[in-house]
């Protein structure tokens, strides 16, 4: 009686292990077999509760060992070179739907402003513009469902115009800066989230104008950023963009905006540019992926989707120096957007019959991220994408990974210094912006 009252408390005492989230060490074969049916019962429960332990910590981060399966965001149509489709990217089920989660899974703000020195607080009143395709109805609540998740300040709507608010606030406006807002898309929907949220984390004081196009056009899209920039917005960020084609320069004066910097995404398919990005007005973001070891950085390595390489139509700029491309070379600077070490997202429009948290990257992260970097930094005026040029050695130098073959060129493989995939790298504070 007493060896079986032994053997009962080593099991409770296994399950009291599980319920304080300790370790709990792997019973061998051999003890197994000693254990009777209600101890193995009892270390079934608590290996049960151990691993629900840690999927939980899992959902706050990301699983760097088992590589995950993610899809496009948007739909892109490659034989229209008059749209554009968003450059996100969002974790799968491995049924070919997109995976919603309970609690929040990625990188949330406390580790994004930690692997990009970001105090979260501008110094001065910054405005952060975003321009998206289509209608995200319910923005504003889970731009604040997202701030009480991560425990930081909420953004109230504006009352005025955020150029006259006295404090902080989030506007949407339609392309014309009305309120008669385009049709919803489920797509761009989760695009605006991932958008508003990420730049948001970075910059928790930064007022927000989202911008949203009529539709994908670029006349629409483009006509958005005109918008951004007449409403007072310090830095735009665009996660959008589809194949160069001819007349494309013939839209770059949208784009040519001193005193303001706006950043694109470089693409989602890997080695080979896209428009805008591959404009030489504006900071092209190239895409890696970030590991953190809880609040300390690791490292990056070049993202294997983001889009690199040599404009078949855009002059080079004067500040790009690089002897392999005779025009303009893509990406300027990079951030984190490989989906498995991607973002949490909090999105309640419905995205493939699924809505709540959401795993997302893809070089639509890397846009805003920079994007609030340069209105942290305080500093936009005259040409803001040639700022990173003059001061290199203030980012970190991405030097490993590859995003397609190019007979090992920079065009395609990260290397010290200046590279195709991640451009001269990625953020490490202020300085460089």
């Amino acid at each position: 009686m007493k060896l079986k009252h032994t053997q009962f408390m080593a099991g409770l005492s296994i399950l009291a292990m599980s319920f304080s989230f300790l370790a709990v060490p792997a019973v061998s074969s051999a003890q197994m077999d000693n254990l009777n049916p209600l101890n193995q019962d009892l270390k079934q429960k608590a290996d049960g509760l151990f691993n629900l332990n840690q999927n939980f910590q899992n959902f706050w981060k990301p699983d760097f060992q088992r590589p995950v399966l993610h899809q496009r965001v948007c739909n892109r149509d490659d034989n229209n070179n008059q749209t554009a489709a968003c450059n996100a990217r969002v974790v799968t089920d491995g049924t070919g739907n997109a995976k919603s989660f309970v609690l929040p899974s990625g990188y949330g703000p406390q580790q994004l402003q930690a692997a990009y020195g970001s105090s979260g607080l501008a110094a001065n009143k910054e405005i952060i513009g975003i321009v998206d395709a289509y209608d995200d109805p319910n923005i504003q609540s889970d731009l604040n469902a997202y701030s009480t998740k991560f425990v930081i300040p909420s953004l109230p709507a504006c009352k005025v115009s955020a150029a006259s608010s006295a404090v902080p606030c989030f506007q949407k406006v339609d392309q014309n800066g009305g309120t008669r807002y385009p049709q919803q898309n489920s797509g761009w929907a989760l695009e605006i989230s991932l958008d508003v949220e990420a730049a948001h984390s970075l910059c928790e004081n930064c007022s927000i104008i989202l911008v949203e196009a009529a539709s994908n056009s670029f006349t629409n899209l483009l006509t958005g950023v005109d918008r951004a920039a007449t409403l007072g917005s310090t830095a735009i960020s665009n996660s959008w963009g589809g194949n160069e084609f001819s007349g494309e320069t013939a839209y770059d004066s949208h784009l040519n905006k001193p005193g303001i910097a706006i950043t694109f995404s470089s693409g989602d398919g890997g080695y080979g540019t896209e428009y805008p990005a591959s404009s030489q007005y504006v900071t092209a973001v190239g895409g890696t992926s970030l590991s953190m070891n809880n609040l300390n950085y690791s490292g990056e390595t070049a993202w294997s989707g983001a889009g690199s390489g040599c404009s078949q139509y855009e002059n080079k700029p004067a500040w790009q120096t690089d002897a392999g491309c005779k025009k303009r070379t893509v990406a300027d600077v990079s951030a984190v957007a490989d989906p498995n070490t991607g973002a949490a997202v909090y999105d309640s429009v419905r995205y493939q019959g699924r809505s709540g948290w959401f795993q997302v990257g893809g070089t639509s992260l890397a846009s805003p991220i920079v994007a609030a970097i340069y209105a942290l930094s305080g500093n936009t005026s005259g040409i803001a994408s040639q700022l990173p040029y003059q001061h290199p050695s203030m980012l970190h130098d991405v030097t490993a990974g590859s995003n397609g073959s190019c007979g090992g060129s920079y065009l395609c493989t990260a290397k010290q210094g200046f590279d195709g995939p991640t451009g001269l790298g990625s953020p490490n504070g202020l300085g460089a912006f």
